[in-house]
């Protein structure tokens, strides 16, 4: 299917596109654990048109204690017939928190062209998993669907009665395991619940789930739920399924608030085939009950973008000594004649995709960890241009200037401190939170934060607020501390207040610099994906904890911040004096 929701303009070009979805499962991997199973996760990546090297595209969940994981997380990724796309699948049993790969077991890798893929049977490819030696690594199962243009976003809520009694000094620990058909009658995971521990009548949370990743937007196809007791050891032992389709469980569904009204439900049996054919007496395994069950279409980062949103575009650049002395041509501020410096390429990436986006181009620039004229105090919070009362750049040219002049009068010192420049941000978020605004602040450093305890405060704080953080590190030091910061997994908690939503990426740029013969458009342009790539689900995050809908307005009647992008309404925040 291409992407006929593409403008047409007469006498330009345009690449058709596929976007299609891919899910991954294996079996029989090696088991790297002595106490347990290995906890898997899969790594994908893809190589570009014109270049050899192999870059990372994403990464599934990690599921504990498996050796035959079914991945409920998938890639997707946008076909183009005519280009041959390199794809390389790789597992991983997880050994230690944090994103390194080096730190993990390797457990086999597979590469194919997502051509390949495609044109297998059913766009199913199953295939002997690779790696060093003769060891058995298993097998990966990787399968291309095409995706269709659906936006809903369903909310359903299950509950069960009356379920079978798995434990033996228990009840049960059960959770729900939903699939969707294939083309060839196997069955894809696109959900699982949370274990509900020791009970016969669970109620699970209410979850959302896209129509795309639950039927592909088809009404009528096939959806089976499984019913599963959970054990410690990793296994889990299979209570019984039933199988439904979108249609049937948007029919009827439970309006009541009381959730114990079964008259307000629907509900099914829940079946276990090798029970029911074994015992003639043998009725169900218990029941599921839909509580609850909402379609909504929501809005997008475009629509908000639409209706007026500005994005307002701060970098803070680290100038701790540990850079290197500027002068010298191995300091990560060497001011070459022949390519950017890592500082000036992490501006220049960023910020020439972000200014598209703000109408009066004025982005305010900070440094910190620097001894600053006139009296060589160090400050952690000091416009590059050293004009407090106008310290916004012109453009991303004007950024680049003011960072250069800077190192002409700084002298590099320390410590590595985020605190200060997070929550200068974060006063200007505070004051405009209606959704007219959006506040990204781009950190580069190079080295390990010094006020770890305090960052980590006021990213919390900042997660409230229209506010997104995107930490770039330069250099070949030891970011493994920075993944605390890049809470994916477990949000951020300080002094018992725990963070609202993700707000932070990390990313180091080494990841993306071929050293021999590197070619600094193509990192640029790999570095802003990477590092603008979760924005926008933090902007429509932040819109809809805030219950903020698109204005029907247009970008120029947008409302605009007086003095420049990121300067709120005069007297609502304190000026930049401290």
């Amino acid at each position: 299917m291409a992407d006929f929701n593409q403008p047409f303009r007469p006498g330009e070009a345009v690449i058709p596109a596929t976007q299609v979805e891919i899910s991954v499962s294996c079996r029989n991997l090696q088991d790297k654990d002595i106490l347990s199973k290995s906890d898997p996760v899969c790594v994908l990546f893809t190589k570009e048109t014109g270049n050899n090297q192999y870059f990372e595209y994403g990464r599934t969940e990690m599921i504990k204690d498996t050796l035959n994981p079914d991945f409920v997380k998938k890639f997707n990724i946008n076909y183009f017939f005519e280009e041959c796309q390199k794809l390389k699948f790789e597992i991983y049993d997880v050994d230690t928190p944090g994103t390194r790969l080096d730190q993990q077991d390797f457990l086999g890798r597979f590469e194919c062209t997502l051509a390949e893929i495609i044109s297998s049977p059913s766009g199913k490819l199953e295939r002997p998993l690779g790696g060093p030696g003769n060891a058995k690594r298993g097998s990966i199962t990787v399968r291309a669907e095409e995706l269709s243009n659906s936006k809903e976003v369903i909310h359903f809520q299950f509950k069960a009665t009356n379920l079978d009694k798995m434990d033996f000094f228990g009840k049960s620990d059960p959770f729900l395991v939903f699939k969707r058909a294939n083309e060839d009658s196997s069955y894809t995971v696109v959900h699982k619940t949370e274990v509900i521990k020791n009970t016969l009548n669970p109620t699970w949370r209410p979850f959302s789930i896209s129509g795309r990743a639950l039927c592909n937007g088809d009404y009528d196809r096939t959806i089976k739920v499984e019913c599963y007791d959970w054990n410690s050891n990793g296994t889990s032992d299979f209570i019984g399924e039933f199988v439904t389709n979108l249609r049937e469980l948007t029919r009827g569904a439970g309006t009541s608030n009381n959730y114990e009204d079964d008259r307000s439900s629907q509900q099914w049996e829940v079946i276990n085939p090798q029970k029911k054919k074994k015992k003639k007496s043998y009725k169900n395994s218990g029941q599921v009950h839909l509580l609850s069950c909402k379609i909504e279409t929501p809005h997008t980062f475009i629509d908000f973008i639409k209706g007026g949103m500005q994005m307002n575009f701060t970098v803070a650049i680290d100038f701790t000594a540990s850079n290197g002395n500027p002068s010298q041509p191995n300091s990560l501020h060497y001011l070459s004649p022949y390519q950017p410096n890592a500082y000036a390429m992490a501006i220049q990436s960023v910020g020439e995709i972000i200014q598209d986006y703000d109408s009066d181009k004025l982005f305010p620039a900070l440094g910190f960890g620097a001894r600053i004229p006139p009296n060589g105090v160090v400050s952690h919070e000091f416009p590059l241009n050293f004009n407090p009362q106008n310290p916004y750049c012109q453009g991303i040219t004007g950024v680049l200037q003011a960072y250069y002049q800077s190192l002409q009068s700084v002298q590099l010192y320390g410590p590595t401190n985020f605190a200060p420049v997070i929550n200068h941000v974060a006063r200007f978020a505070q004051s405009i939170r209606d959704g007219s605004h959006y506040f990204v602040l781009l950190i580069i450093t190079d080295g390990v934060i010094s006020d770890m305890p305090q960052t980590i405060s006021a990213i919390v704080a900042a997660s409230s607020l229209p506010m997104s953080i995107i930490i770039v590190g330069v250099g070949d030091a030891d970011f493994t501390a920075m993944d605390i910061l890049d809470a994916d997994d477990d949000p951020l908690v300080s002094n018992g207040r725990r963070a609202e939503r993700d707000i932070v990426q990390f990313v180091p740029l080494k990841n993306f610099v071929n050293r021999q013969g590197m070619n600094v458009q193509l990192t640029q342009a790999r570095l802003a994906k990477e590092v603008l790539a979760e924005v926008p689900t933090q902007v429509i995050s932040y819109m809809k904890k805030n219950n903020i809908v698109p204005k029907p307005t247009t970008r120029a009647s947008a409302p605009s911040l007086p003095q420049g992008s990121a300067m709120p309404p005069s007297g609502s925040v304190p000026s930049w004096h401290k």
